[in-house]
């Protein structure tokens, strides 16, 4: 049986692999490494912030993810197809490592981000 996420730690273990699967992706990685140029020192501890954030509630991350998203999809459209392959990835890896409410919990939350920012990318307003 594997665990539930429970703390930071879980948390940084989650975004670390789920990171390394981007990294590796013949259909996403590019946006990360070649437009974006993620500096992953840098990157990685923000998303550990965010996401203990997202599923813990806590006051940790400060930022604007969908001003960053929106600049990124400006230099590099973003389609349907990257937030399906971006979900299938997180999916895959909260799959990998954890399970229980928390885990479905991070699931769901991952899946109404990705809907929220698409709803917003892809409306008029924004192209």
């Amino acid at each position: 049986m594997k665990p539930d996420i429970q703390t930071r730690y879980h948390v940084e273990q989650l975004i670390n692999a789920f990171y390394d699967k981007v990294k590796q992706d013949d259909s996403i990685a590019y946006l990360f490494s070649d437009v974006a140029k993620v500096d992953w020192e840098k990157h990685l501890p923000r998303m550990y912030d965010f996401w203990e954030q997202i599923i813990f509630q806590t006051n940790t991350y400060a930022g604007n993810p969908m001003q960053t998203h929106l600049l990124l999809h400006h230099h590099s459209p973003l389609t349907k197809d990257h937030f399906k392959r971006w979900l299938a990835l997180f999916f895959e890896t909260v799959d990998d490592l954890y399970e229980g409410p928390i885990a479905e919990f991070t699931k769901q939350r991952a899946q109404s981000i990705a809907g929220t920012m698409q709803a917003k990318l892809f409306s008029s307003e924004f192209n």
